[in-house]
């Protein structure tokens, strides 16, 4: 099943690819760094890097932002609060929270791949309010209840 998204160039970035799958088989859509200049980013520290491109999503669907597994491994680059969230009704420019976790700078290139968007699909859910829930065999055991 196909879900349309509308995609967006943002004045000045013509020239920035949109988001695209590196393998047909791909879950994630690689986004690209939409800086004016090349950003260096200190080890521990974190900036928002602009995609140029905005999106708007049917209801039911949501982007998640993730990190590259290659910058990751090779130079400590992730995104902070992931996945994040692209919810449908967003109409603003998607960006990236990157921090370096590495022991070098990390330079931004323009037009570099910075991390990647998978699409999910969103239930509609239903609370019932209850006054005792089921039980279980593993109960309230959480963090690490299980050994390490």
């Amino acid at each position: 099943m196909s879900h349309y998204v509308q995609i967006n160039k943002l004045p000045g970035h013509e020239d920035i690819k949109l988001p695209e799958r590196m393998s047909r088989s791909a879950s994630g859509y690689d986004l690209y760094a939409a800086v004016e200049e090349p950003v260096i980013l200190q080890p521990n520290e974190r900036k928002l890097i602009p995609t140029g491109f905005a999106l708007a999503m049917p209801d039911g669907l949501e982007a998640q932002i993730r990190p590259r597994s290659g910058l990751a491994f090779k130079h400590g680059i992730t995104c902070l609060n992931t996945p994040g969230t692209i919810d449908a009704d967003y109409r603003g420019e998607v960006k990236v929270l990157l921090i370096n976790l590495g022991q070098e700078p990390f330079t931004i290139d323009r037009n570099e791949r910075i991390a990647q968007m998978v699409f999910q699909t969103v239930p509609d859910v239903e609370f019932e309010q209850v006054d005792v829930l089921s039980e279980t065999v593993r109960g309230s055991g959480g963090f690490g209840h299980t050994g390490k």
